[in-house]
């Protein structure tokens, strides 16, 4: 059995005009929920063996934020291939995780986040930003990781009902 968390970045700051979305950063808001997820993954006992992210600043930021306050301690492995990425590159991405990881989540974007945990779960759910989802695949092996897996939605945290 292995699991996948699913994060949405937080939420992006939209007031530097002319700033590519790639290079776009948090929010005050954002800012607030980043650590806030972290904190739910240390109270949970959730920490990830590893954190893939999205190359875009915002995923970035995000990622840091929360692995700095749930304690998770390895490197945070950006990927560009997951800049806007859909289900099947997250799931091409995952295959090539090392079996010694149990738990992995990825840092990244809408709509490819929701549909990652449809193609994995069967179930839609609106992922807003900041958003957690974690997933119980019945997987022994990363590399068998597919759409054909009947994953398990476990739960969802959302900042809004996190408090």
């Amino acid at each position: 059995m292995k699991t996948l968390l699913i994060l949405r970045h937080a939420k992006s700051d939209w007031d530097e005009p002319g700033v590519a979305d790639h290079d776009r950063t948090l929010s005050g808001r954002g800012k607030r929920d980043a650590p806030r997820a972290g904190q739910h993954l240390r109270t949970a006992q959730m920490v990830p063996d590893l954190i893939l992210c999205s190359s875009a600043k915002r995923a970035r930021r995000t990622a840091k934020m929360v692995a700095e306050a749930s304690g998770y301690e390895g490197e945070v492995a950006l990927k560009d291939e997951l800049y806007l990425a859909g289900a099947e590159t997250y799931i091409e991405v995952l295959q090539k995780v090392p079996d010694a990881c149990k738990s992995v989540m990825v840092v990244g974007h809408n709509p490819g986040l929701e549909e990652l945990l449809v193609a994995l779960t069967g179930e839609a759910e609106h992922l807003p930003t900041a958003a957690l989802a974690r997933v119980a695949l019945p997987i022994a092996h990363w590399r068998d990781i597919s759409e054909e897996v009947d994953g398990k939605l476990v739960d969802i945290w959302r900042p809004k009902e996190g408090e």
